[in-house]
């Protein structure tokens, strides 16, 4: 029953079982302990794994949670939102993956619009929302441990009677993810076994190249749609997993070296933060065969001094680019010889049997570098919706086409170049992401740099440097000789640069900011 099922789709809540069935043995390092099950330790087997799993389903079911209903996970940063929404998925559920790093008033929003789920949170993410009423909002709470009145404890379900997996068809619902939220409240994404199943096709591809095995380091919020593929594809190829959740440059130092993985999932934004590592003396990065990353924007000089601080023979970097809507849609590989020289703007070519990508003229004009058209994707592999805003999905529908709302063009050769968000569009600048790339390349004490739009419609470049050091105004001007467009730089330390949960500036909130101040100034 369960392998015929995975056949049909990705189906979290068996994964264990099928990565069980091919090597029971494979083994999970963890830099934490997880908050639902302490006694399970930092390194536990596949097969340990399925029982955690098993044992956690017959938990909720006790709880009252059913076929189809919502569970909302939020919870603090640990690797158990993974295993509580794979045992969610078990037992026919549909896990809601919210961000740990949501505010009160957001997931409120969020609540309200999954219409009554079950939460599954733990006592300081039930504390920091003391604020916002529950009653009404959710027809049940459940923590991990401890005890609040109200709410149920699964620490107390210890040894409820197991439950027999549940499996809704392909085509329903499966899990809820939401999008970064750039622009405001995030978007809930619906995808299905269906489309989960296909969006493993491109990163399957890229392990097909590999000779031999290796241990994976995956360093990616445990809430992410990109962490649910990332195990599947490790498990079932029975590769052991260090999972990371320390951010802190040194910790992760420690890691890396004392496991020695040979493949590295990251998210774009902090391997940036770890950048600096690249020149460390104790080589974090040396046993690394193979960087991938996903979704957001990275720099060429990032991806160089990386692939340089490897001492394995031929390192590869393969950056895929897409979205929480479409998954991986192009990628293309970098190599140690070539990546400094890389136009960070061309993201890649479709892989075989994966999406179609299309680049559609905004006034009529064929597409090009300087008159860039809307950058659509098709193929089974897209979302289902956005629960509770259909009509949001389908003004980005073109047919079956889907509007990812980046702009950007192909070149005769049939690669994609991806160069802004069309909201973060700057009058007069061609692209920012591409200023921003070359800069940094020009600028090695930039640790980030942003541009953005000012009040006056001016392109404002929003910098930041290595330990906050002040900004040599003449390695700058020498740097952006050919950006008469940008206005003076501004400085901020990077703390205060505002993220998402993954990281990725919020370019519009960054922009407000800036413009209150600048109107304070005036």
């Amino acid at each position: 029953m369960i392998h015929r099922a995975w056949k049909r789709g990705f189906y979290p809540g068996i994964l264990p079982d099928v990565a069980a069935a091919r090597n029971g043995s494979t083994l999970l390092t963890l830099d934490h302990d997880l908050d639902v099950l302490p006694e399970a330790g930092r390194r536990m087997t596949v097969s340990e794994l399925v029982g955690h799993v098993d044992d956690l389903a017959g938990r909720l079911w006790a709880a009252g949670v059913r076929p189809a209903e919502h569970v909302a996970v939020y919870k603090t940063a640990n690797f158990d939102a993974w295993v509580l929404a794979t045992a969610a998925s078990r037992i026919g559920a549909v896990p809601v993956m919210l961000s740990p790093a949501l505010k009160g008033p957001t997931v409120a929003a969020l609540l309200d619009r999954l219409d009554r789920p079950h939460l599954l949170t733990d006592v300081p993410k039930l504390d920091a929302m003391a604020d916002v009423p529950l009653d009404g909002r959710t027809s049940s709470v459940l923590i991990v441990a401890g005890s609040r009145e109200g709410a149920v404890s699964l620490a107390e379900l210890a040894g409820s009677p197991r439950v027999r997996p549940v499996f809704r068809v392909p085509e329903e619902p499966a899990m809820i993810t939401h999008t970064s939220g750039t622009t405001g409240v995030p978007k809930l994404v619906v995808h299905t076994p269906q489309t989960m199943k296909l969006r493993l096709r491109p990163q399957r591809w890229l392990l097909a190249l590999m000779k031999n095995r290796e241990t994976v380091a995956i360093h990616i919020p445990f809430v992410h749609s990109r962490m649910f593929a990332a195990m599947a594809l490790a498990l079932v190829r029975a590769m052991p997993v260090v999972l990371i959740r320390q951010s802190d440059p040194d910790e992760v130092t420690e890691v890396l070296r004392q496991y020695r993985p040979g493949f590295l999932e990251v998210l774009p934004n902090s391997l940036m933060d770890w950048e600096e590592l690249a020149d460390d003396p104790r080589k974090p990065f040396a046993s690394i065969k193979y960087f991938s990353t996903t979704f957001d924007a990275i720099h060429p000089r990032t991806i160089s001094r990386l692939l340089k601080s490897s001492e394995r023979r031929s390192p590869l970097f393969f950056q895929i680019y897409g979205q929480s809507e479409v998954g991986p849609a192009v990628g293309r590989p970098y190599f140690p010889g070539s990546a400094h020289r890389a136009d960070g703007r061309c993201v890649g070519y479709a892989m075989p049997g994966c999406a179609r990508v299309r680049v559609v003229s905004r006034n009529g004009k064929r597409p090009s570098k300087d008159n860039p058209g809307f950058i659509e994707v098709s193929w089974k592999a897209v979302a289902q919706t956005y629960h509770g805003e259909q009509d949001r999905f389908d003004e980005n529908l073109n047919g079956k086409w889907w509007r990812t709302g980046d702009v950007g063009y192909r070149t005769k050769f049939g690669c994609l170049h991806m160069l802004d968000r069309e909201v973060d569009m700057i009058p007069g600048v061609q692209s920012s992401l591409e200023v921003e790339d070359i800069v940094l390349g020009r600028m090695p004490e930039l640790s980030e740099l942003v541009v953005v739009t000012g009040p006056k419609g001016e392109a404002i470049p929003v910098i930041c440097t290595t330990e906050d050091q002040p900004l040599d105004p003449d390695r700058w001007r020498a740097a952006v000789a050919g950006f008469p467009q940008l206005a003076d730089p501004i400085q901020i330390p990077r703390a205060e640069l505002p993220r998402t949960a993954t990281l990725k500036v919020q370019r519009i909130e960054l922009s407000r900011r800036l413009q209150e101040q600048l109107e304070k100034r005036a």
